[in-house]
C-alpha cells in the first residue's frame, strides 16, 4: 500500500523543508506502507535531502518524455533520478485540465520513467459531466489503455494507478467507498487484461480528496491500495494520520 501526498504548486522550499522535516520526525516506517512526498521540481533536491534514508520515497509532479532537448521549463526524467526521485506523478487531472495533456502524451512519459528506473504514478479519471453521461467507464478505460499501451511489466512494484474521481477533487464531495470499489475493481480488470498477471498486484491509489476522517473506510476496499493525497499532504498531522490509517487497513 502506497499514501503519496501530492504538495502541488504550494511551498516555498523553506517552507518544503519544515513540512518534510515535521513528517519526518512523526514518521515510522512499516513493511505493508510505503509513503512518498511530491513537491514542487525546485524543493525536490532540499526535501529529498531531508526524507534521505528514512523510507520515505520522493516523487516529482510531472516530466517530459524526451531525454533532453530545446523544451524550456521541462525537466527529464535523468534530472530526476540525479535528485534522488522515486516516483513521478504523470496524467493527474489538473495536468489534462490546464495543460492540454493526452493520453498520448502521458503514454510516452510512462515509456521514459519506466526506462529511467522511475515509478510512474499514472492519473486517470472522469469528470462530473462525464459519470452524469454514464461516460465514466468508457473515460477511465481510454485513459488507462492509452497510457499503458505498448507497457509491459515483470515487477508489479515498478507502476502505480491512481483514480481520480474529477467531480470530487476540491469539491467536497468524496466519491463513497462502493463508488471508489466499483470504479477501482473496473482498473483491475482493465490491469489485468493489459499486463496480464502482474496487474493483479499493482497498486491503485484512491485520488479523490482522502482525509483522514474517510481514509480508513476507503482503504478498507478491496481493490483500494492507497492514496494519492492533495491538501492533507500540507500538513504533517493530517497526512501521517492517513499513513496510520492505511496501517490498520
Amino acid at each position: 500500500m502506497l499514501i503519496a501526498g501530492n504538495w502541488k504548486m504550494n511551498m516555498t522550499r523553506p517552507e518544503a523543508v519544515r513540512l518534510a522535516t515535521e513528517v519526518l520526525s512523526k514518521y515510522s516506517p512499516t513493511d505493508s506502507v510505503r509513503a512518498a512526498v511530491c513537491p514542487t521540481a525546485v524543493c525536490l533536491e532540499s526535501v529529498g535531502a531531508v526524507i534521505s534514508g528514512s523510507g520515505i520515497g520522493l516523487g516529482a509532479q510531472n516530466m517530459h518524455a524526451a531525454d533532453s532537448g530545446a523544451y524550456t521549463g521541462e525537466v527529464s526524467a535523468a534530472m530526476l533520478k540525479s535528485v534522488g526521485c522515486d516516483y513521478v506523478i504523470l496524467g493527474h487531472s489538473e495536468r489534462r485540465q490546464y495543460f492540454g495533456e493526452t493520453d498520448a502524451g502521458v503514454n510516452g512519459k510512462v515509456h521514459q520513467a519506466l526506462s529511467n528506473g522511475l515509478t510512474p504514478i499514472v492519473c486517470v479519471g472522469e469528470q462530473l459531466h462525464e459519470r452524469e453521461a454514464k461516460r465514466a467507464e468508457e473515460v477511465v478505460r481510454n485513459q488507462t489503455e492509452g497510457a499503458l499501451a505498448g507497457i509491459g511489466l515483470s515487477d508489479p512494484t515498478t507502476l502505480v494507478v491512481a483514480y481520480e474521481p474529477v467531480w470530487a477533487i476540491g469539491t467536497g464531495v468524496t466519491a463513497t467507498p462502493e463508488q471508489a470499489q466499483e470504479m477501482h475493481a473496473f482498473i483491475r480488470s482493465l490491469l489485468v487484461s493489459l499486463l496480464g498477471s502482474v496487474g493483479t498486484s499493482v497498486d491503485i491509489l484512491y485520488g479523490g480528496s482522502m482525509k483522514p476522517g474517510n481514509a480508513a473506510e476507503l482503504l478498507s476496499q478491496e481493490d483500494v491500495n492507497g492514496g494519492l493525497i492533495g491538501g492533507a499532504s500540507l500538513k504533517a498531522d493530517q497526512f501521517l494520520a492517513i499513513v496510520e490509517a492505511a496501517q490498520f487497513a
